[in-house]
């Protein structure tokens, strides 16, 4: 491959980027609901340690949708099935860290194995089963698209429910505890919610890089804020420019679109640590002066 045919997959769509834009409007919508609702789990993700979970419930969601797949069923579906499984499993039998890790640490290469065995069974176009690991900005129909909505709101909806005793509950689960705060049911909703919004992603963004939605955007704001408001709607915001600006770069050419996300995803924290960081330094140099 030469240099023209990488300038080609990556801006070839140029001349007719507002007719395929046209065509892939359900993925931007889907995008942006999948970065707002994935940023601000991602709070809970980073204040629970869970940052793990997420790429083991990716794993049994990849395993999910390439069953449905292989039997011609709903691929949403299939991914919603495995993740939750995944998410409830991780959420019941790991109370602890340790416990945690290592389930998730037995359910991932169980997840990643079944999931390439049911994709070596399919015999499809194999566009279909690349989809499932890297992403597809054409993947989101007009069907899925009110299922993806559905999902992200009711997901939305119950996050905001349960805020304040989640929030105890990440900061000082002992204390949360002690003082009346249902920790086990609180746990597991919270898996609940997070398996859903996995599912979600591997729709849009493939199984292997789900964290770059889920992840990246909250650890990129908590490093310029500190408040229980701000970091949130920065994550959130964060999301939507990663998943949205990945979507919008990838159709002007013909690859993937994780490759975009992830590397938006990326710039944005990388800034932000360089700004963190520099302002950590002045906060040090006023504090003795």
């Amino acid at each position: 491959m030469n240099v023209d045919d990488i300038v080609d997959a990556m801006f070839g769509g140029l001349p007719v980027y507002g007719e395929i834009l046209a065509l892939v409007s359900n993925s931007v919508w889907a995008g942006a609901i999948l970065g707002l609702v994935g940023g601000l789990i991602g709070v809970f993700v980073l204040q629970r340690d869970m940052a793990f979970a997420v790429h083991g419930i990716s794993e049994l969601s990849f395993a999910g949708a390439a069953a449905a797949l292989l039997i011609g069923a709903d691929v949403v579906t299939g991914s919603i099935v495995g993740s939750v499984v995944a998410a409830l499993l991780i959420g019941w039998l790991g109370s602890r860290a340790r416990d945690r890790n290592s389930i998730i640490g037995v359910l991932m290469p169980f997840g990643l194995g079944l999931g390439i065995l049911f994709l070596a069974l399919y015999d499809g176009r194999s566009a279909n089963r690349f989809s499932l690991l890297t992403g597809q900005i054409v993947s989101v129909q007009s069907g899925q698209l009110g299922w993806l909505i559905a999902l992200s709101a009711a997901v939305l909806a119950a996050l905001l429910l349960i805020w304040r005793p989640l929030r105890f509950d990440s900061l000082d689960p002992q204390s949360a505890a002690a003082r009346g705060v249902p920790t086990v049911g609180i746990s597991l909703a919270f898996m609940l919610l997070l398996g859903i919004t996995v599912a979600v992603a591997v729709h849009i963004i493939g199984a292997l890089l789900v964290m770059a939605l889920l992840v990246t955007p909250a650890a990129a704001a908590v490093r310029v804020a500190t408040g229980p408001l701000a970091v949130p709607l920065l994550a959130a915001a964060f999301g939507v420019v990663s998943a949205v600006g990945g979507i919008l770069l990838a159709v002007a050419g013909t690859l993937p679109v994780s490759p975009y996300i992830t590397t938006i995803s990326f710039a944005i924290y990388l800034v932000c640590r360089i700004v963190g960081s520099r302002r950590g330094r002045v906060v040090r140099a006023v504090r003795p002066a």
